[in-house]
């Protein structure tokens, strides 16, 4: 934890690529050579049980959590019953996001999904001006306006258009937006960042255990046909103790670097993941789907310039 600002920024976008890639591919779990190509866990395989899979991160992540709590390594504060259930809510929220998230990337290219993932700050930017009465500049609201053309028309012109993909996506904008907004909302809360992170874990292994048996996932899931393969289940071990590990890693750049610079470093991993997707899983772009990206892109580089220059 004691290393240099860059170096926190530099790791911070390793384990954002890995993760992402992790979580599509799960380390390249199983090739077939019949088949001659690689079978991804989310994708090709189809191993869609939400419910199982967030379910596996979140305890996983909720069980190292509290294990580096308990040898000291990070601190994390007793929390009052009225502040726990003050940000169930977001608790909440946090499982749509997850939920939704892992049905939206099972379906859509990493590019796709990272550009209806940022339309979010709409939602967020909403809530801030007509709810919260609050500020918004300018530059600002520019950049939510080419984030939200750039949502809107992609699924014209994708020629990889999944519905369900889309409609996943969607719900994971909305709670994305909403839960960057109640964070916002909770300033006056003395919750810490891995406080707020304690809590969704723990509520979000509880909601989706119990969702698991009514949604169908867990009687689905054990006829998955690799499901004792070794390779998959170290995909889902990889995927969940790297999911902790960037969550740790966020909360350090966060505390030791400015907001402004946390979307920066934040902005420069989405560019390097999404940029280097390619080159693993296969994305068709027409000139339309690439204008459509990059416009994404240049609102949430506009965002990232509002947030350091104060515009």
């Amino acid at each position: 934890m004691y290393i240099k600002r860059p170096a926190v920024g530099l790791v911070f976008c390793f384990f954002y690529f890995a993760f992402y890639f992790t979580n599509k591919i799960s380390v390249r779990l199983l090739r077939l050579q019949s088949h001659r190509h690689w079978k991804y866990v989310l994708s090709v395989l189809k191993f869609t049980y939400p419910t199982l899979f967030q379910g596996w991160q979140t305890l996983v992540g909720g069980f190292l959590l509290h294990v580096t709590w308990k040898l000291g390594w990070v601190e994390i504060s007793s929390s009052s019953r009225s502040e726990i259930r003050s940000w169930l809510p977001s608790s909440g929220l946090f499982v749509g996001i997850i939920y939704a998230g892992s049905r939206a990337l099972s379906r859509l290219p990493i590019p796709v999904f990272f550009t209806l993932h940022n339309a979010a700050e709409v939602i967020s930017c909403g809530i801030q001006r007509c709810a919260l009465k609050e500020q918004v500049s300018p530059a600002r609201i520019w950049s939510a306006l080419f984030l939200l053309i750039a949502a809107g028309c992609l699924p014209v012109h994708d020629a990889q258009f999944d519905p369900e993909g889309y409609f996943w996506a969607v719900v994971h904008l909305i709670c994305v937006g909403a839960y960057k907004a109640f964070r916002k909302s909770q300033k006056s809360s003395h919750i810490s960042d891995l406080d707020q992170q304690y809590i969704n874990y723990i509520f979000s292994v509880v909601l989706l255990a119990f969702a698991s048996h009514p949604s169908g996932d867990l009687v689905s899931a054990l006829e998955f046909p690799f499901l004792y393969f070794y390779r998959f289940h170290s995909g889902c071990c990889a995927s969940g103790i790297l999911g902790f590990v960037l969550m740790l890693t966020t909360v350090k750049l966060k505390s030791s670097q400015s907001s402004a610079h946390y979307a920066s470093w934040n902005f420069l991993a989405k560019v390097v993941t999404a940029g280097l997707s390619p080159l693993v899983f296969d994305i068709t772009l027409n000139a339309p789907t690439l204008c459509c990206l990059l416009l994404g892109a240049a609102g949430e580089a506009l965002m990232v310039y509002s947030d350091r220059t104060g515009a």
